[in-house]
Parts: structure tokens; C-alpha cells; sequence
């Protein structure tokens, strides 16, 4: 997508010029009302930080692709066009967690039109209430005068997202298009950002549109509207004595506080491969092996960092009574599923000196083997994207991002790894890696099982008018849910097994490939991978390995 300025640092307005005020009209005249709402909204949002916004087209929403093409020539923001909603949302989630993981939390647009459009979306609102992502949505509506009257794709659009938003906004149609929409935008980012509450997450901005909805005139914006400052002050570091005997635990979104910690007091570090602390010499590749052995019996302390969700080795290690449990966060929301844990606001200062003898027992028992051909798929992945310029890499749920939390071996830097661990579903996962690309501006590789493709595969659909992603789809093929042949379903009898559980489709990826205009390459023989691996990115591709049908 191109621009005629980079939408990471627009040109700025002057700071105090009003936001409906910027830009301005050709031919002169009062714009219609439901443009002039459209292109003061977009204002305020690009003031409060908007630099990304995915559009599905549709007709009441029609005044914010006028209001956005416009903004996007003029080097306010960028825009992607899908036209799946349930796509959409996901690949807006995407570019928001690729900032969040680089460090820098901004929130991004989806904008939809009215009826079902915005129910699917559902799935990624849920996704970034769970995960804390600043997701806003833009939904079009009819006019209050219309709603329950039966008019064609009018539904009940305000808390369609129920308790999953943090704020939500009814705009009527012909709402004033001046302070008090910047005030009523101003909330909305704020809580979508978390900034006062620490607790960041979706917001519903619903604006409903009167006809016409065809702009009369062309809007030329001007220089971007200067951003509010938000500046947080560092809090200084808690000082957080723990017993010798002490693991780190490092949940999705940990980041590398937790490695540091670990680090500083000499203990074994348990992460996660989207902790973003899976690396250096204090972690462990099959940790979940060592917490049956007698090494957990000795275990006196437990510090927690992001949301652990992966195994029942740790669930049953976060459970424990008779260890001292302290969870670290930096904002309103840790993971306590036992309610036993103290809670630290982060950064901490490790007060202990390293006892080395207690992290190399942990170091000399971890001798993690493949033990499937998924699993050394897993680890010769992972170890490809052990340098700091690697593709990003996006995990698919279910089987496949656990084969990779007990092969994939750490190196001495953490792969960029994202993953939608918030409510840990399958769908949405390859349009979630399309938005990872626009986030991060550089390749990513998604690794998924096939159920996962068959989910999400028509992610990979784009228009015509659209840039194409550089997105290799990596399928890890067993025809069929892995992980319910390793729980206790897994003694089921083999017929039922397979129709309930497993559920293999009929699903051929080299024409869904050839549909989505993809590249496709077959890969039998998992020893070809690191050839594949190292082979650049270019385009939309997907890569099918063939492994033993589960079960």
C-alpha cells in the first residue's frame, strides 16, 4: 500500500488546531453530514495515535472510504481492504500485536458496515479482550430512527461485544463535529490503550450514518493532527527477594524481563516460545518433562511472567500451596488461575546472589528428543529464526505450538514469535500473520496444523488493488486435531476418535494455494525443511509438510 508520506510519522499539524478543522473541502460549501462525521472521526483518531486501519466494504460505512483514502494519500495512516470481517478483525489484531511485541502499544482500526458485518468480528474482539490488544472498531450503523423498525441490515449493534470492550460509544448520526467528539474519541483511545487503568484492550466505537452517504465534495487533508502527549513515568524497580530454589515461569507476552530475572538470580527459566524469553543460557527446552521428575519436588519458589497457558505441567506447578508463588505485571490484569499468588507491579530488582548449583541440576536433566516428526519439524523451525533479522515468525494454537514449547531449542536470541494465546483459538490464525507483516514491515512465516488452514485458509484471499503480504504458510499436515490423540480422548474408540475429535477434512492446500494466488510447495521429507527455511520470503506461499496421519 502506497503513501505519499511514511504513517509512522506524518506531517503534523500545529498543536491546539482543532481535529475537525484539518484539511480542507473542494468545492466550497458544507460537506454532507455524514461525510463531514466520517472525516472529523478519522481526525481524532489519527490524533490519539491511529496509524493503521483495516476497511471491509459495504454501504453504510461508505463515508470512511472516502474519509480514509484520503487520510491514506495523505500520509495520515495506512489501509488495508478485506473483504471477509472475521479476516479483517483478526489481521487488525495482528498489526496491533507486532507493535505491542516490538514495544510499542498502539491501537488499530477495523471499520465495518452495519447487520452481521460486525458480529463477525466477534472472534477478534474476544482475542484482544483477552490478550489486552488495543483493537477499535468502527462499526456503521443506520439511524436511530430506524432501528427497530425492520429496516434492511439494522440490528442491535450497541454491546454486540458484550463485556469484551473496555469502552463503548454511541456517535448519532449528525453529531457535532467538533470538541466533543475529540472528547468522546479521547476516552475511547485512552481505555483502549489502558493508559489510566493499566487494563488495555478493544473499544466499539458505533456511529451511525444518514444518507446521503456519498460525499458532495473532495477533502484534502492537510498536515496530520499533532498527537495528544501521553508520557508515563517508569515506576522505579520493586525489589523482590525470592527463596534460592526459585523458576521462572514466562507466559505469552512475558518479554525478556523475565529472561533478566532469571539471569540475575541464577534460576531455570520456563518459557514459552511466544514469551519472548525463550533464550540464553538460563532456559530450558522440555521443561514440562523436568516438572514430573524429582527436581519440581524441590522447587520453593515460583515467579510469573505473562500469561502461561500452554501445558498441565505448569497449570499443576501454578496450583502448588507450598511454594512461595509471585506474579509480575505491569498493568491490571496477571495470571493467578489458583488465586495464590502476590502480585508485583514490574520492573522487579532481583535481590538474591546466584546459587549455581540449582540451575545446572535443571541444565543437566534437559535432554529433550524429538519424538514425532511434528517435533523435529518444530525444532528445526524454530532454529531457524534464531537470528536477530529472522522472519517473524506467527504460531498456530492447538498441537502445533506445543510440539514447539518442548523441542524448540533456545538460542541467544528470541525469535519475534506471536501468537494468539488470549483465548488460545485456532481461527483467524493466517490473517493474524498478514497484519504481523504490515506490523513488523518485514517477512513472517505462520506454522499451523491443517485444521488451522481449513479455519483461516482463505486469509490468504486478497483484492486485486492490495499489496501481497510476504506470508509463507507453513502446514504441518496429520490430517486432523493432534492434540486430542494425546489427551484422554485419545482411548476412544478409533471411529469415534475420528469423526468427533480429530476430524480430518477433505481439503486439498495445493488448489486452495492455486485459489488464493499462492505458491505451493510439498515437502515430504522433513530433513528438506532447512533448505525450505532458508530459501527468502517473497509473496504469498504456501508450504505443505506431510507428516503421519494422527491417531
Amino acid at each position: 500500500m502506497s503513501n505519499t508520506a511514511d504513517p509512522q510519522n506524518p506531517p503534523q499539524a500545529r498543536s491546539g488546531e482543532p481535529a475537525a478543522g484539518v484539511g480542507q473541502a473542494v468545492p466550497g460549501g458544507p460537506p454532507v453530514r455524514s461525510a463531514a462525521l466520517a472525516r472529523a472521526l478519522v481526525t481524532a483518531l489519527v490524533a490519539h495515535g491511529l496509524r493503521d486501519v483495516v476497511y471491509c466494504p459495504g454501504s453504510r460505512d461508505a463515508p470512511f472510504a472516502y474519509a480514509l483514502d484520503a487520510a491514506q494519500h495523505a500520509g495520515w495512516l495506512r489501509v488495508a481492504v478485506r473483504l471477509d470481517e472475521r479476516a479483517a478483525g483478526f489481521q487488525a489484531l495482528g498489526i496491533a500485536k507486532a507493535a505491542a511485541a516490538q514495544g510499542t502499544a498502539r491501537p488499530v482500526a477495523v471499520v465495518t458496515t452495519s447487520g452481521t458485518a460486525v458480529a463477525n468480528l466477534h472472534p477478534a474482539v474476544l482475542e484482544a479482550d483477552a490478550a489486552g490488544v488495543a483493537l477499535v472498531v468502527v462499526s456503521a450503523d443506520r439511524p436511530h430512527e430506524m432501528w427497530r423498525t425492520g429496516a434492511n441490515q439494522t440490528t442491535e449493534q450497541l454491546g454486540i461485544f458484550a463485556h469484551a470492550v473496555r469502552q463503548e460509544a454511541d456517535i448519532p448520526a449528525g453529531f457535532p463535529v467538533d470538541g466533543r467528539l475529540s472528547g468522546l474519541v479521547r476516552r475511547a483511545m485512552t481505555a483502549a490503550l489502558g493508559n489510566l487503568n493499566g487494563n488495555p484492550g478493544p473499544v466499539h466505537l458505533n456511529v451511525c450514518l444518514r444518507e446521503p452517504l456519498k460525499p458532495d465534495d473532495q477533502w484534502l487533508p492537510g498536515p496530520a493532527p499533532a498527537p495528544e502527549p501521553h508520557r508515563e513515568a517508569p515506576g522505579a524497580p520493586t525489589e523482590l527477594p525470592m527463596p534460592d530454589r526459585t523458576v521462572v515461569v514466562a507466559g505469552d507476552g512475558a518479554g525478556d524481563q523475565a529472561q533478566q530475572a532469571a539471569t540475575a538470580g541464577g534460576w531455570p527459566l520456563l518459557a514459552e516460545p511466544s514469551s519472548g524469553a525463550r533464550f540464553g543460557a538460563n532456559a530450558l527446552t522440555d521443561y514440562q518433562q523436568l516438572l514430573g521428575s524429582p527436581l519440581a519436588a524441590q522447587i520453593e519458589g515460583v515467579l510469573v511472567f505473562g500469561h502461561p497457558t500452554l501445558s498441565r505441567p505448569v497449570s499443576a506447578l501454578l496450583a502448588r500451596d507450598d511454594v512461595r508463588m509471585v506474579a509480575v505485571t505491569c498493568g491490571s490484569r496477571w495470571t493467578d488461575v489458583a488465586g495464590l499468588a502476590q502480585v508485583v507491579r514490574g520492573p522487579v530488582h532481583i535481590a538474591n546472589n546466584p546459587q549455581g548449583e540449582w540451575l545446572a541440576r535443571w541444565i543437566g536433566a534437559d535432554e529433550p528428543a524429538p519424538r514425532s516428526t511434528k517435533d523435529t519439524a518444530a525444532r528445526l523451525i524454530w532454529q531457524a529464526h534464531g537470528a536477530p533479522d529472522a522472519p517473524a515468525l506467527v504460531l498456530g494454537a492447538s498441537a502445533v505450538i506445543r510440539s514447539f514449547d518442548r523441542r524448540a531449542v533456545p538460542g541467544d536470541h528470541a525469535p519475534l514469535v506471536i501468537a494468539n494465546r488470549g483465548l488460545a483459538g485456532i481461527d483467524g490464525t493466517v490473517s493474524t500473520a498478514i497484519g504481523v507483516a504490515a506490523g513488523t514491515g518485514r517477512p513472517v512465516r505462520a506454522v499451523v496444523g491443517d485444521l488451522t488452514l481449513a479455519h483461516d485458509g482463505l486469509g490468504l484471499l486478497r483484492g486485486m488493488n492490495e499489496a501481497v503480504p510476504d506470508v509463507q504458510v507453513v502446514v504441518l499436515a496429520d490430517r486432523g486435531g493432534a492434540i486430542f490423540a494425546g489427551l484422554e480422548h485419545g482411548s476412544a474408540a478409533p471411529a469415534l476418535l475420528s469423526r468427533y475429535f480429530l476430524t480430518p477434512q477433505v481439503l486439498d492446500v495445493r488448489q486452495l494455494a492455486g485459489a488464493v494466488g499462492a505458491s505451493y510447495r510439498h515437502v515430504t521429507d522433513v530433513l528438506e525443511l532447512p533448505q525450505v527455511l532458508s530459501e527468502p520470503i517473497s509473496g504469498a506461499s504456501i508450504v505443505e509438510v506431510e507428516l503421519p496421519p494422527v491417531g
